[in-house]
């Protein structure tokens, strides 16, 4: 018999200064679901053993506080994009497994992509999608649990498109009452959007506060054109 114990994990503040927490254990649903609880994603690549993190501070967006510049609004305007949300899902995690930008690192390993997919086949997981015509040009996906949307990771074969697929995410918050999109990870491009760093302790309390808080709406059915995000 399963019990919580199996999916137990060291105390956050024995994180490294680099955040890293734990070395080890599976991709299990429940592992992974239990990580986001207690603040902890899985993030390494391929040939290591599955590294647990909680950093120190914290990278995260507020819902109705994404920055969308002028630039960024034209684009929404006359893009003739669309967005869609959950209708592929698939798409969208093997997109980004391709990533090559900014010499970052390949790190979702096919193990990785199992488990997540796992996770959307149970709900828990979601994606935003970004058309132009048929073509799928950019998207995102992550965990909700609660009132909270742990994003992953995201990707774009047009300019702009990632970022429409944020402002697709937000909207998406916006809507359904989130408190939080926790981000992991600092960047540039994020701070640009308007993220923002927050201790450990309080995402601990945010987290506290909102996994076991119903979402307004349980439904992430989308389509639309982009405009209408205006």
């Amino acid at each position: 018999m399963t019990t919580n114990l199996d999916y137990a994990f060291p105390p956050i503040d024995e994180a490294t200064e680099e955040g890293l927490l734990a070395i080890g254990g599976d991709l299990s649903r429940e592992r992974l679901l239990s990580a986001y609880r207690q603040g902890i994603f899985p993030w390494y690549s391929e040939g290591q053993p599955i590294l647990w993190w909680s950093p120190q501070p914290r990278t995260v967006l507020i819902p109705g506080k994404l920055k969308i510049s002028r630039s960024l609004k034209k684009t929404l305007r006359n893009s003739g994009f669309r967005i869609t949300m959950d209708e592929a899902f698939t798409e969208v995690i093997e997109a980004c497994s391709r990533r090559s930008d900014d010499n970052e690192a390949i790190w979702i390993t096919d193990d990785m992509r199992m488990a997540y997919c796992d996770l959307f086949q149970c709900g828990n997981a979601h994606s935003i999608e970004v058309w132009s015509e048929k073509e799928l040009v950019g998207g995102l996906y992550g965990v909700a649990l609660g009132r909270v949307f742990f994003g992953e990771s995201m990707f774009s074969h047009q300019r702009d498109a990632s970022k429409v697929a944020l402002v697709g995410l937000d909207w998406q918050m916006q809507r359904k009452n989130f408190s939080l999109v926790d981000c992991q990870l600092p960047s540039k491009h994020l701070f640009s959007l308007g993220a923002e760093n927050i201790s450990r302790n309080y995402f601990m309390q945010i987290l506290k506060d909102n996994i076991g808080v119903n979402a307004a709406d349980n439904s992430w059915y989308c389509r639309m054109p982009v405009a209408n995000l205006t």
